[in-house]
């Protein structure tokens, strides 16, 4: 379990330290190097290029994830009863749960596409037109392709920013969509060039950079000021500072299961709030799973129970 608890607290480091990198270009770089992948994929599967795109940078962290470094999985995509090829053992709805591995980005790619070409749940989806990325992108959610209640709304907002509807027009080579480079998009909006959605305890989250605020969060999230502030537990008025992790939904009342029968040992400043957002749970949770009074401070050393 230690290596699981430890895995973890480096990833969140990096997570909190990424929004530091000026420029943040890891979404422009994995757009330039998979694009044409989903436009193939699009040409024999009949699935918009602008979707699988989408969910590639949404599943793979941009392509940052150790699912893609270690397995080539751009979409976290399990093991399943059918599949017979090698896999990596992570946790996610269990503490073990295996994920394909690829030799390579294209075997995830055409995997991907064979998932929901041959899945029965997804066969509506191939009526709609090619161009039709809000359908798909709201036919995915309803099919249950994932669980968070906006992914649909991740999905468009993300083809949106980056004009990845473009790539559905895209005719044996050619492409025909409307004149919109990077730099248009940029004005039009940064906010998903300087931010990569993260997915912590089945909890998709941000970490705010400078310049952000609740409003432009929730302006650009499609989750309003009021869930935002609720969701992280935040009084009215409350600001949003730079560095600040920022849920997207409702934490959960426990964290992972990989840390079942592995505390958190509290270090230096670090109060019970930041526990709670670190690990996406709720802050009420911890004072109940460690039967703490409303008056406790935590101290270096103490042993925080997370589920």
């Amino acid at each position: 379990m230690r290596h699981r608890f430890i895995a973890f607290l480096t990833f969140c480091m990096a997570a909190i330290g990424l929004f530091a990198q000026s420029g943040q270009t890891a979404q422009w770089r994995y757009i330039e190097n998979y694009k044409d992948m989903a436009v193939d994929q699009m040409q024999r599967h009949r699935i918009p290029a602008s979707i699988t795109l989408a969910q590639g940078l949404c599943e793979s962290g941009a392509g940052q994830s150790r699912l893609v470094r270690e397995a080539h999985n751009h979409f976290g995509i399990k093991v399943g009863m059918n599949w017979t090829g090698p896999y990596i053992v992570m946790s996610d709805d269990r503490p073990d749960d295996r994920f394909r591995k690829y030799r390579t980005d294209d075997e995830s790619y055409e995997d991907h596409s064979k998932f929901l070409v041959n899945s029965p749940r997804y066969r509506s989806l191939f009526n709609l037109k090619i161009t039709d990325y809000k359908g798909w992108a709201h036919g995915l959610k309803k099919a249950g392709y994932a669980t968070n209640p906006r992914y649909a709304e991740m999905l468009i907002g993300v083809i949106e920013r980056y004009n990845l509807q473009q790539f559905d027009s895209y005719i044996q080579g050619r492409h025909h969509a409307r004149s919109k480079n990077r730099q248009a998009a940029e004005v039009e909006s940064d906010f998903f060039a300087r931010h990569i959605v993260y997915k912590i305890n089945r909890n998709y989250m941000i970490i705010a950079v400078k310049g952000d605020t609740w409003e432009t969060v929730s302006r650009e999230t499609g989750v309003s000021v009021r869930k935002l502030l609720k969701y992280n537990e935040r009084p009215k008025n409350s600001p949003l500072n730079m560095g600040d992790i920022v849920y997207l939904q409702k934490k959960r009342s426990k964290a992972d299961k990989a840390f079942k029968g592995v505390p958190h040992v509290v270090q230096p400043g670090e109060s019970l709030y930041d526990i709670a957002q670190r690990y996406a749970i709720r802050l009420k949770s911890i004072y109940t799973l460690n039967a703490l009074s409303p008056d406790y401070t935590p101290q270096v050393g103490d042993l925080i129970w997370l589920r």
